[in-house]
């Protein structure tokens, strides 16, 4: 039903320097679920959510959330609409002048008129969330990378949003703290009923906390379906792929980590025609490495 659908993006298209970085994405996310977006480096994974959070606009195409397209929005309006969701960026993004407890205390603060003892109430259950609330009082350069990634958590949380964005949640940690906090995502989304959009390329987490996932190549988005779908599409030996189509053999390339596959066998083909037409592949250099001085 319409009133299950929190987040939906429809013929998006989003440009830079005249290039496409998305083109053509329809996207439904349904309340309450975990949606996993993923995709190699630059897909657009990260652009597509920097749209859906009202960072910058599509050039064409809309964005709705709850509802309401934020495309033509005020400030005043997207400020609004940004209390209702709440972000884990990559590196925490913590404040490093404020303690945790300031940390999650400081968008209560600027977005409510609550009693300094009700803040410190809700502070508190956050912390206690994430497992943190024994080290409120520190400040983020003594903490781990791992509490870190919690801490920003917390914040994210603090203001009871309805929707979580997770911007590769598992990057940088080993894989015990990694585990961890693909089962606090887990304990949080039973918990609070939030929904949740995740953006990583980290397949064992990926699997663990989907509900279903939603695959980007090139700008495209080319398949999304549940986890099952995509866990059948993974189990499937190279014999029985081998019937599949292209896009199929693809995705199973990238949920696999294969080194051979129509991923690298499309950039082999275009590094040599680039190359047999004279023009310079990305990343490699016409100029000698050391300039002559005569």
């Amino acid at each position: 039903m319409a009133e299950d659908i929190v987040i939906s993006c429809t013929d998006v298209v989003k440009r830079f320097d005249g290039r496409a970085v998305l083109d053509g994405i329809n996207l439904q996310v349904k309340r309450g679920e975990t949606m996993i977006i993923m995709g190699g480096s630059g897909s657009g994974k990260s652009t597509l959510l920097r749209l859906i959070i009202g960072s910058f606009a599509p050039e064409a195409g809309d964005i709705q959330l709850f509802g309401k397209s934020i495309c033509s929005m005020g400030e005043e309006a997207m400020d609004s609409v940004r209390t209702r969701f709440g972000i884990l960026f990559q590196s925490g993004a913590l404040f490093n002048s404020m303690t945790l407890y300031e940390n999650v205390a400081l968008p209560i603060r600027e977005h409510t008129d609550l009693d300094a003892n009700i803040i410190d109430i809700q502070v508190k259950i956050k912390l206690e969330l994430v497992g943190l609330l024994e080290h409120a009082d520190k400040y983020p350069a003594q903490i781990s990378g791992g509490m870190k990634k919690r801490a920003g958590l917390a914040r994210a949380l603090a203001l009871d949003p309805e929707i979580l964005f997770y911007d590769e949640p598992s990057a940088g940690l080993d894989p015990v703290t990694s585990a961890q906090i693909d089962q606090l995502i887990l304990d949080l989304t039973r918990k609070l009923g939030v929904t949740s959009v995740v953006v990583t390329h980290e397949m064992d987490s990926a699997f663990t906390i989907a509900d279903r996932m939603a695959m980007l190549d090139k700008g495209r988005m080319i398949k999304v379906e549940t986890r099952e779908w995509y866990d059948e599409l993974r189990k499937l030996s190279h014999d029985e792929a081998a019937g599949r189509s292209v896009q199929d053999r693809l995705i199973r390339q990238f949920l696999r980590g294969d080194a051979e596959g129509p991923i690298t066998d499309r950039k082999d083909h275009t590094l040599l025609e680039r190359t047999l037409l004279g023009d310079k592949p990305d990343g490699v250099s016409t100029m000698p490495s050391l300039t002559p001085t005569r």
